[in-house]
């Protein structure tokens, strides 16, 4: 139900998501711990976030000093261009505020920076000291004003539209800086996001605790969301399939798949599907299939295919990505048969359903049933 609502949320443009304080430590400690000095003298950016609404700017303002920022920049959308922008309310810190413009307050973006300089005179460096003014446009992202401000930055953080994470990663690529942005986990195996993946231009970050996200929403959107998903108490939406994506290196990235031997895996795997009976290859191209992460074998050197949660554990140093199995251009390139006239009438036959028809380079399997694999990736073990 959480991931029929996020995908609800990209169709209806429903981007009003908020992080909470806790999941955005959780994610830049792990930065930190693998390199103390990640932030040290940097102009980070952060463009989609209001410092009244969104936990981001706090959270930085915050640690100006702690991490030795150079400089804060965030931007915020123009309400009238925002989906819940009907229910905005200027509040006391803009209508209290010598820039505040009636005029502008709907349909202009703002900018807030952060310097190392003491405006409020209380001996720190904090939120107290941000300074803000309305931007010229309404703030998106891709707008020249944005983007000058990212050619500024060194590093780029956000939680972007849900309904804008293809345009938004190809808008960090291009600007050529570090970043930390949060989206479905789906994104991972988008045909214009794999191969960043693929070539180690791109990574999921640590995530979310237990793969839990849970964000708040505004008041009006609150009755979109199934019971169970929406959360009174909390008032918050909770989500499985969503994560962090970036480019900044971590310590989980770097952890080896603990592993078993084939011959064990065939012996004690918890999973029935390959204890005492083993492992099958595909009908249509020479790999294993591996239906879970854990019951991928140690000795094994040929390539196989794995779940797309393995992106969760990828290690660069001890797997190579092959391919991406949804993509029918890359499975051509290796040298995957399409899915033969047979192959399919008899896996209809067998009660097999799914968009499956003759042609497509899905990687199929005929023992014990006819099967094909869903959402795979194609991996190969390092030396």
């Amino acid at each position: 139900m959480a991931n029929a609502n996020l995908a609800a949320a990209r169709k209806a443009k429903q981007d009003e998501f908020y992080t909470q304080w806790a999941d955005i430590e959780r994610e830049m400690n792990a930065y930190l711990e693998y390199d103390p000095n990640v932030f040290r003298g940097k102009t980070l950016l952060l463009p989609c976030d209001d410092p009244e609404w969104s936990n981001f700017t706090k959270f930085f303002a915050l640690h100006f000093e702690d991490f030795e920022l150079k400089k804060l920049i965030s931007t915020s959308y123009a309400p009238e261009n925002n989906d819940h922008g009907a229910f905005y309310a200027p509040t006391l810190f803009e209508t209290e505020s010598p820039v505040y413009d009636e005029e502008k307050s709907m349909a202009k973006g703002r900018l807030f920076v952060l310097e190392p300089r003491d405006v409020s005179g209380d001996g720190t460096i904090n939120i107290d000291d941000l300074q803000w003014q309305y931007l010229e446009g309404d703030g998106d992202f891709r707008s020249a004003e944005v983007t000058a401000l990212r050619d500024e930055a060194d590093i780029v953080i956000t939680n972007p539209p849900f309904s804008l994470v293809r345009p938004y990663i190809s808008w960090l690529m291009d600007g050529e800086v570090q970043f930390s942005m949060i989206g479905s986990k789906n994104a991972a195996t988008y045909v214009e996001t794999f191969p960043l993946i693929q070539s180690n231009k791109l990574w999921l970050g640590r995530g979310f605790a237990k793969g839990d996200a849970h964000f708040r929403i505004p008041e009006a959107a609150r009755t979109e969301y199934a019971a169970g998903v929406y959360d009174v108490a909390t008032q918050t939406v909770h989500f499985r399939n969503v994560g962090w994506l970036t480019n900044i290196d971590h310590g989980r990235r770097h952890e080896p798949l603990m592993l078993m031997t084939m011959a064990d895996n065939i012996k004690f795997s918890k999973h029935k599907e390959v204890r005492g009976v083993g492992y099958r290859t595909y009908c249509n191209f020479d790999a294993l299939e591996v239906p879970f992460i854990d019951a991928i074998p140690s000795d094994y050197d040929g390539i196989m295919g794995v779940p797309i949660t393995f992106l969760d554990r990828y290690n660069p140093d001890q797997f190579e990505i092959i391919a991406n199995a949804e993509d029918m251009a890359q499975m051509a390139g290796i040298g995957v048969q399409p899915l033969g006239a047979d192959f399919v009438k008899a896996y209809k036959a067998a009660g097999g359903t799914g968009g499956v028809s003759a042609g497509h380079r899905k990687l199929g399997l005929t023992e014990p049933r006819y099967y094909w694999a869903y959402r795979r990736i194609l991996i190969r073990r390092k030396d």
